[in-house]
């Protein structure tokens, strides 16, 4: 499994908001090319975000289903590329000071070709993958107005 941790400066409320809004996850997700639909229910466990990722027109169509929601401190996500595979993803939000969150991202393949294909070389790449993710996540959850 993949585990990459950042703190960011914004409450976990305020980083929560950005991972309960679907249509941003192609903003900030590396990889994710497009978001195509997303349930009215999403995060709500069942919800799915429908989604292309990957360069065109190489790119495929999949979605992902929340496994596990508890704003605004975990998401669970089944994350869909078919015939890739699919990851499991959990982000975790904790407080760690005033207006600070560590946000820990860890992403496990758990089906298809990517999980029999598991070694230190795709690790790596989605560690990179996932540090960028954090990074992304930070600079939209910076600039969003706090909750009310």
């Amino acid at each position: 499994m993949a585990i990459v941790e950042k703190v960011i400066e914004a409450p976990p409320e305020q980083i929560w908001a950005v991972l309960a809004d679907g249509w941003t996850y192609s903003d900030w997700v590396v990889g994710t090319a497009h978001v195509r639909n997303v349930d009215d229910a999403w995060p709500r466990v069942g919800s799915q975000l429908h989604h292309r990722a990957g360069p065109w027109p190489l790119s495929l169509q999949d979605s992902s289903t929340v496994l596990g929601c508890e704003p605004p401190h975990k998401l669970i996500v089944r994350a869909g590329l078919w015939p890739a595979g699919e990851a499991i993803v959990v982000f975790t939000l904790e407080q760690v000071g005033e207006g600070r969150t560590r946000v820990r991202l860890g992403e496990d393949f758990a089906a298809g070709p990517l999980r029999w294909v598991r070694n230190k070389v795709n690790d790596l790449v989605l560690h990179q993958r996932n540090k960028e993710t954090l990074a992304r996540l930070s600079d939209i959850a910076r600039r969003q107005k706090g909750p009310e």
